[in-house]
């Protein structure tokens, strides 16, 4: 994926392939990413999801940002095609789109995602392209995540990409995607990045912080319960192995938070 756009400056993604959606499976994709936007998105003003047949569309994809003539496709669930300008318009009053219409309609250029043919498949935060739906008969799934927070995107990525590589044909496993800066290829990446983190944890500070008392053994145990891995490094020390999930353990007292639970 290439990266022009600067309104919403940074872009995430993965590939689910020979997913198998049932009914209850395919429901939950769409509201986790309901729940997404409103969590670690703040309601798309920080990020901003999109998932697509990638069937569909052809890659390499360009993540643009132009003015709001230049973009014509058809949203989501329509049947004619939209200019930037009237789709503001048209979905001014619906129930569920408008809260988020204000983070870019004053802007002269709106962020937008088209594939290598030009097919839009969304213009975020706003909307996705119907062109690229996904449907409960959908094998190969494009997730991309647009953003104002680059760990922020990447957090939400990998909730969506752990919870549900699980349906892919070859379970948890996930195909990554190469993000590159045309202005500065200095920034390019690679997303998701499923290696877990490390966090070394003092168990001298897990005691005085939870007002407890255990060995490094028994600190093991009790992370390991919380489906964290944990290795003793010495009898002072235990070091956490955190998985892609658990984006909320950024500090060792987050640990010790754990710990205190599972105590």
């Amino acid at each position: 994926m290439c990266i022009r756009d600067r309104i919403r400056p940074y872009v995430v993604g993965a590939v689910l392939r020979n997913v198998k959606f049932d009914q209850d499976s395919y429901d939950s994709f769409i509201d986790l990413q309901d729940k997404l936007h409103h969590n670690i998105g703040r309601k798309r003003t920080l990020v901003a999801i999109g998932t697509h047949d990638l069937d569909t569309v052809s890659g390499p994809f360009i993540y643009d940002a132009r003015a709001p003539k230049d973009i014509s496709f058809v949203p989501l669930n329509q049947t004619e095609a939209m200019d930037g300008e009237r789709l503001m318009a048209f979905y001014a009053n619906d129930q569920k789109l408008k809260a988020f219409l204000p983070i870019i309609e004053k802007s002269p250029v709106y962020p937008v995602i088209v594939d290598s043919q030009g097919t839009v498949l969304s213009l975020p935060p706003i909307i996705n392209g119907d062109h690229s739906k996904i449907k409960l008969a959908t094998k190969n799934v494009f997730i991309e995540s647009t953003a104002t927070d680059l760990t922020k995107a990447k957090a939400a990525l990998a909730v969506i990409v752990g919870a549900f590589s699980l349906y892919a044909g070859d379970q948890f496993t996930v195909e990554e995607v190469e993000v590159h800066y045309e202005a500065n290829p200095e920034w390019n990446y690679v997303t998701p990045d499923v290696t877990p983190r490390t966090v070394e944890v003092s168990v001298n500070y897990v005691n005085e912080l939870a007002g407890i008392k255990i060995d490094a053994a028994k600190a093991a145990e009790l992370v390991s319960r919380m489906s964290l891995g944990a290795s003793i490094r010495d009898q002072n020390t235990i070091v956490v192995s955190v998985p892609l999930t658990r984006s909320d353990i950024l500090h060792p007292c987050d640990v010790v938070e754990d710990i205190a639970v599972s105590y």
